[in-house]
This record gives structure tokens, C-alpha cells and sequence, in this order.
């Protein structure tokens, strides 16, 4: 009888743990729905879905701000799903043992070059199950080679080793990993601060292709003198840290990269990392004696620079230039949002060339009231509409229809709001980047219930019970207990229900829209999702197709009817 009280008290306990656990009271969470004692101000009591008891999406744990852009996670469109499947390599099986290698000589490299088993597994990988992705990435790698090879020729660095950015992120300057890395150097918060590199909410860093191609620059430099000279060390303890590297050297008593791969200690994704670049450099060098012919390398960026003295607008930016909005994005990928960052002045910011004097001429003439037409403000406790309207000198029916407010009585704390400056304006372009752009990808993960064997769980997410082990560091075991939270997809793999079956490689098609098409129909005949449809093309929700309006599309090659 003592113990059945003792477990009832337990069990009390617990029960009113959680619930001061789910209270409102805290403020600072983004979507607690705390009341607050004004009249003006009650925020929303949002019923949050039903859990998904079995299936989470989610990422691990990095500082605040990585946290809370992941809630504004973009859907990843095809091609940088693509992107993922080739950089994770889930079906990569190269040798364990890298053989005996060889020095290369020809062509000309300015690099530490070998050829051995691993290598050429990856030149056959490349050039052949991967060939469609991979002809991407040197395409892409017409964009940004030029700037990446002058700044590692300036700082000292091989040039040929600007192709790590290719084996790193594809040259996709969105690209955002599971463990919060960034850019086309994939640099995670910390490592990319320690070199310089701001991240906030309105712009990005690490995403700027010339600022993080400098700040890798010197990360390498740093690294090749750590190991004392040696390029193969320095690159591997890029995607291992220098501490894993140093640790496995004093584990195996050797200096040489390809014995310490013979061990057990480095992660497969290591191993693999020093061969995937050699193999992308010696492609990249002779495309056509590896089977890519009429490569249509994109055009290297050439922009203008021009400091702004306070927060402009990009659409401002792009009817000055005489450019476009996506263009302007474009030139300046770090910017998350739809404005330079409100507080940086001299901002720098790149316009495409030739255009330079005519924004200039044209932005001294403009009021420095008209450079922003919106404000975005977290509502805070005490926060009403009146208040705001008063705040911005708007009106409270302006801020009302941007937002989609229906009730002035209910403001929920955490949520931002756009204050539109200048009513004239719909504000559709800042009410869509109140999500950022970044191309995310995640884990997903399975919580184990009554009667599931790895076998099962395997099938359910058509994953094979090998993959389940290793990236749950299972080893050789088959026991696993209900409430046991399993990883089921590989490392920046998106969820399986959201994912896109391409039953081929991917192709780019340009379609002509034609009277009576929908984004639907067109989704339906190329068997690709409406929303990808208007990401590869940047649609507004609210676009209507015009006749002969060009669509770029990114089908498989057996998906078309």
C-alpha cells in the first residue's frame, strides 16, 4: 500500500509539473499566447495542432537566432533537394581502403593532387550515377570561381582549392544544412563569427559569396599552419574540426591523412571529403574527358558598389537602378529581408554594372522618408494598434489590412508586425521575407512505440536497417525500447512526406505558358509541386499566368507525359 501512495504522489507530481510547464506566463517565448491585463492588448490563445506522436521534424540545438529562423523554414524546391542527396552521399559506397596513391602531374595544378581507389570512385560517381547534379555545380561554378580564385590567390591559398566550396555547398549560396550551416562555405554561427562574419536577422554574412570566400580563405590558412604545412590535414579538419584531427593523429601515431583513414576513428563523411574534392578538381579541369560536353557555365558576377546612408528599400534600390527587385536580391544574397539592415549605415550594396551612376543621381533626389516604405515591429507586452499608429505616424486601419488583422484586440506577443510608412503601398513583397530564404534541410526523427523492430521502422521510411544503426550508433545491436527517439533520415535529409519522388535526373525545362494553364495542371503534367513551381520562379501567392509567360521548371528526365 506504501508503494501504490508513493507512485500516486510521483505521479501528482509530474502532473503538475508539466502543467506549470505548458503555462503562458513566460513572455519571451515567439508564440506564447500570454494574456496581458490591457483591454487594447489580449493575446491570442492559439490551440497548437495535435503532435505528431511518432514523427518530428527537427534540427539541433545552435544559438537563439538559428533557432527562431528555423520556425520560417522555406520549402526546399527541387534543385536544392538535389543538392542534398549528392552533398549527404547516403548512397556513396567507395572503398575502405584508398590503395596505393599516385601523384598527378597533368594538367597543370596548383594543389597537392593524388589518384587513387577512393578518388576514382568519385571521378565514376560523379561523372556517372550523379552526372545530372554535378553538371549543375560546374555550371553554377562559372558564377563564382573567378572572384573565389582571386581572393585564395591574394591571401596566399592554392586557387585550385576554391573548388572546396563545391564540395561543401554546390555553390548554393542559400544553402542552409542541418547543423545550421550556411552559405557556400558552409560555416556554422560560431566558426563564422570568429572570422568576422555577421548574422542577424536582417542579413546574413555568410551567405555574401565574397566576404565568406575571404573568411574561408583565412579559416584554411590557419588550419594548414596548425598541421605544420600538411593541405590534406588542413582540409579534413574543415569538416571535422582540427580538434578530431588531432585526436586521430595521436590515436594512430600518423601524420598521413590516407592511414588515418584505414582506422575506424574519423567519421565516414571525413574520409570521404579530401577524395570528393580531388575528384571535383580533376573534373573541373577536363569536363569533356569525364563526359561533360556544352556546359553552360553561368555568367561571373559584376556589380557596382554604393554605400546607402540609411535603411532603403530593395524595391526602392531596384527602380533607381533601373533593375529589378530578384535581381537586387540576387547581387546581394545575404539580405534576408526586403531593405538594407535598418541600424548599418553606409551600407555597401551591390548593383549590376552600369547602373551605378543613374541610381546615384536619382537617390540624392529621393526624401529620405521615401527610401523605406515599411517597419517591421515585434509586438511587445502593452503593445496596442493605437499605440503603434501613434508610434509610426501610420494609421490603424493601414497596419489592420497589411497584416490581415481582423481583430484590433487581439495582438499575440512574439509575432512581428509590418508598419507600412508609406500608405499607398500593399507590402506584399515585406509580408512574404518576414520568412527568410534560406534553402533549409532537416532530420527527421521517429519515437519507438509497443512491438517495433529496427526491420519495421526501416520500412516505414524506406531507409535499411544498416542506415537506422549507423545514425543512431547503434553498432550491431537490434534492441530498442518504447519513448527511444530515433534519427530516420540521413543528415539534411527532409522529411519522407514531403518529399518529391523524381523517378530520373533532373532536367531544366523553359515552359511556355499557354491559354487556360494553371500552376496546377502545369505541376500535375511535369509531376513537380505548385509551391516548387513558384520558388524556381520567385510567384507571388497572388499571380495570375499570362499567355506566353516563360516558367523555369526542374522535372525528371521520366516524369513528363
Amino acid at each position: 500500500m506504501r508503494f501504490f501512495l508513493l507512485m500516486i504522489c510521483l505521479l501528482s507530481s509530474l502532473s503538475l509539473a508539466g502543467c506549470f510547464a505548458s503555462s503562458p506566463l513566460s513572455l519571451s517565448a515567439p508564440d506564447a499566447a500570454a494574456p496581458v491585463p490591457s483591454e487594447e492588448n489580449i493575446a491570442l490563445a492559439v490551440e497548437p495542432s495535435a503532435p505528431n506522436e511518432d514523427v518530428t521534424v527537427a534540427t539541433q540545438e545552435d544559438d537563439s537566432l538559428e533557432e527562431a529562423l528555423d520556425s520560417d523554414a522555406e520549402p526546399v524546391d527541387a534543385e536544392t533537394l538535389a543538392d542534398n542527396q549528392l552533398l549527404r552521399g547516403e548512397d556513396q559506397a567507395p572503398p575502405e581502403d584508398p590503395g596505393q596513391s599516385l601523384a598527378l602531374a597533368e594538367p597543370v595544378y596548383d594543389f597537392p593532387m593524388v589518384e587513387n581507389e577512393k578518388v576514382r570512385y568519385f571521378l565514376d560517381y560523379f561523372s556517372g550515377r550523379a552526372s545530372g547534379t554535378f553538371r549543375l555545380w560546374l555550371e553554377r561554378s562559372g558564377r563564382y570561381l573567378p572572384m573565389m580564385r582571386e581572393i585564395f590567390a591574394e591571401e596566399g591559398l592554392p586557387q585550385d582549392l576554391a573548388y572546396l566550396a563545391m564540395v561543401e555547398s554546390g555553390f548554393n549560396d542559400k544553402a542552409y544544412s542541418w547543423a545550421h550551416a550556411v552559405g557556400p562555405w558552409q560555416f556554422i554561427e560560431s566558426t563564422g563569427r570568429r572570422y568576422g562574419l555577421r548574422n542577424d536577422w536582417w542579413h546574413d554574412e555568410r551567405r555574401d559569396p565574397e566576404k565568406a570566400t575571404r573568411a574561408a580563405a583565412r579559416f584554411l590558412a590557419d588550419l594548414h599552419a596548425e598541421f605544420d604545412g600538411d593541405w590534406y590535414l588542413a582540409i579534413a579538419s574543415y569538416n571535422a574540426g582540427p580538434g578530431k584531427l588531432r585526436q586521430a593523429i595521436k590515436r594512430y601515431n600518423s601524420r598521413d591523412f590516407w592511414e588515418l583513414c584505414r582506422g575506424s576513428y574519423l567519421q565516414t563523411e571525413t574520409k570521404n571529403y579530401l577524395p570528393k574534392l580531388l575528384a571535383a578538381v580533376m573534373i573541373a579541369k577536363e569536363p569533356e574527358k569525364y563526359g561533360f560536353i556544352d556546359l553552360d557555365y553561368h555568367e561571373p558576377i559584376v556589380y557596382e558598389t554604393v554605400p546607402l546612408p540609411s535603411s532603403t528599400d530593395l524595391d526602392v534600390i531596384a527602380q533607381l537602378s533601373g533593375s529589378d527587385y530578384q535581381t537586387i536580391k540576387t547581387f546581394n544574397p545575404e539580405l534576408k529581408r526586403w531593405c538594407t539592415p535598418p541600424e548599418a549605415k553606409d551600407y555597401l550594396v551591390r548593383l549590376p554594372a552600369g547602373s551605378k551612376e543613374l541610381f546615384t543621381a536619382k537617390y540624392a533626389e529621393l526624401p529620405k522618408r521615401q527610401r523605406a516604405n515599411y517597419v517591421r515591429h515585434k509586438i511587445k507586452s502593452g503593445d496596442t494598434l493605437l499605440a503603434l499608429s501613434k508610434r509610426y505616424g501610420v494609421r490603424v486601419e493601414d497596419i489592420k489590412r497589411l497584416n490581415s488583422i481582423r481583430n484590433a484586440r487581439s495582438l499575440q506577443i512574439g509575432k512581428d508586425l509590418i508598419v507600412p510608412l508609406n500608405p499607398d503601398t500593399n507590402g506584399s513583397t515585406a509580408l512574404a521575407e518576414l520568412k527568410d530564404d534560406y534553402k533549409r534541410s532537416r532530420r527527421t526523427y521517429y519515437t519507438v512505440r509497443s512491438g517495433d523492430s529496427l526491420w519495421k521502422i526501416a520500412q516505414k521510411f524506406d531507409v535499411t536497417e544498416k542506415q537506422l544503426r549507423v545514425w543512431n550508433r547503434l553498432g550491431w545491436s537490434n534492441v530498442i525500447r518504447p519513448g527511444h527517439r530515433l534519427v530516420v533520415s540521413a543528415q539534411g535529409a527532409p522529411a519522407k512526406t514531403a518529399a518529391v519522388k523524381t523517378p530520373g535526373p533532373l532536367q531544366k525545362v523553359v515552359y511556355k505558358v499557354r491559354p487556360g494553364d494553371t500552376l496546377w495542371a502545369i505541376g500535375r503534367e511535369f509531376a513537380v509541386a505548385t509551391e516548387q513551381i513558384r520558388s524556381w520562379n520567385n510567384l507571388a501567392d497572388n499571380h495570375v499566368l499570362q499567355p506566353g509567360e516563360s516558367l523555369t521548371l526542374h522535372v525528371s528526365s521520366k516524369s513528363r507525359s
